[in-house]
């Protein structure tokens, strides 16, 4: 198990909250940037002359890098400490939304992807490393609840934000101007530097880290690669929610794009509200795959029935409104899942591997995606988006029994 430098059970509640606040506001701005792209494909598409998949594509090289990167950040986490790689990672991301707002060229754009993913690594290795190391183990739950909302609202603000100022003014101009948050979040981190230090690094014994032992030794838990594949499948579907789901809902119900953007934003409201449900749920539970796979099972249910098509426009609003709020009661017990698998002294390289999951499949799943979508089949987008959520219920209780057996042995 993960262990926390708090002196008490019930830790400093002021410090606790200060921490959260500080990590959540950084994870906010990483999931903002998530969708800075594809909430501009509108203005995107006639600018550049692209079509659908040249669109995912942008996505996927965005994920893929930040996927590669992710795995790897783990390791520098645990080698540097956390607050150094997250500061880094938050300039990376304001100087690509510069670099993507004076683009020429698909290439230029392709570019402005790779620095964003390349930005966007960090996050998840640093993220839950500090939220492991400073905030009480009584309080941790909430944490990762937090967390996860935060993430939601900067997915659900980024369109909204991004297609304003678009539609106002100019594409290039929402770009420059979302390049501002990532450097005030700099400044905030900076003065609040101390709540968020590292621990000490543990000097490794001579020729250690040279010869990988001990090091890679959680990648022989079963448990962990069950994570990786769970978080791998639901961002296919994530993936397709993220990029697609807003065009499909306009061919599919003959909705206006302003109404669809809204019921992505529904989704992803929701989904924060589900977070903050599941963070007393998975506070209260010991089983959190079990947690996780009956949220799945009824985000599964309500995708295919939003696919038939058999209820008006604003009833489709509805929802993607109940699959964002299954979602996300399913957050928390996710993260104390990927917590309970984990090795002492892994953190950062374990959420590292796990996360890259996320962006593997965020990766694959606008390609799929974009591809239903120039075959002119918006209900198979969330025929697919359903499938894949009911895959990764059986992951999750892999997951769940594999981290009870190794407790049963150590018993």
């Amino acid at each position: 198990m993960i262990t926390t430098t708090s002196n008490s059970p019930d830790g400093n509640f002021a410090s606790d909250v200060r921490v959260i606040s500080l990590v959540g506001l950084a994870h906010g701005v990483s999931h903002f940037y998530h969708l800075i792209l594809a909430a501009l494909f509108v203005w995107l598409k006639p600018a550049f002359n692209l079509s659908y998949a040249e669109l995912g594509l942008l996505m996927t090289v965005f994920f893929v890098i930040s996927g590669v990167g992710q795995a790897l950040a783990g390791f520098v986490v645990d080698r540097f400490g956390a607050r150094a790689v997250l500061c880094s990672g938050i300039f990376l991301l304001g100087l690509s939304a510069l670099a993507l707002a004076h683009a020429q060229s698909y290439t230029a754009l392709m570019l402005g992807a790779m620095l964003a993913g390349t930005g966007n690594s960090v996050f998840h290795p640093a993220d839950y490393t500090i939220l492991n190391q400073r905030v009480s183990p009584a309080r941790v739950a909430y944490g990762f609840s937090m967390h996860g909302i935060s993430g939601n609202i900067g997915w659900a603000l980024a369109p909204l934000f991004m297609t304003y100022v678009a539609s106002h003014y100019d594409w290039r101009i929402a770009l420059q101007c979302a390049a501002v948050l990532p450097f005030f979040v700099l400044l905030v981190l900076f003065l609040n530097r101390h709540a968020i230090r590292p621990e000490p690094v543990k000097k490794a014994a001579p020729g250690q880290l040279a010869s990988g032992e001990g090091t890679l030794d959680f990648l022989r838990l079963p448990a962990v690669w069950m994570c990786f594949a769970f978080f791998f499948i639901t961002a296919i579907a994530l993936g397709g929610i993220q990029s697609f789901a807003s065009v499909a809902l306009v061919k599919l119900y003959n909705m206006s794009l302003p109404l669809a953007t809204s019921a992505y934003t529904a989704y992803m409201l929701a989904s924060a509200v589900g977070m903050a449900a599941g963070g007393v749920v998975g506070a209260r539970s010991k089983q959190p795959d079990r947690n996780v796979a009956i949220a799945f099972s009824a985000a599964a249910i309500l995708a295919v029935l939003l696919a038939l098509a058999a209820v008006p426009a604003w009833a489709a609003v509805v929802l993607m409104g109940a699959i964002g709020l299954t979602s996300g009661v399913a957050g928390p017990s996710r993260d104390l899942m990927i917590r309970a698998a984990a090795p002492k002294n892994a953190t950062g390289r374990v959420y590292g591997v796990v996360y890259s999951g996320l962006d593997s499949g965020l990766a694959v799943g606008p390609l799929l995606f974009g591809a239903l979508m120039d075959g002119d089949h918006p209900a198979l987008v969330f025929v697919f988006i359903g499938v894949f959520q009911a895959l990764a219920i059986a992951t999750a209780v892999g997951v769940g029994g594999k981290t009870r057996a190794v407790a049963l042995q150590k018993a």
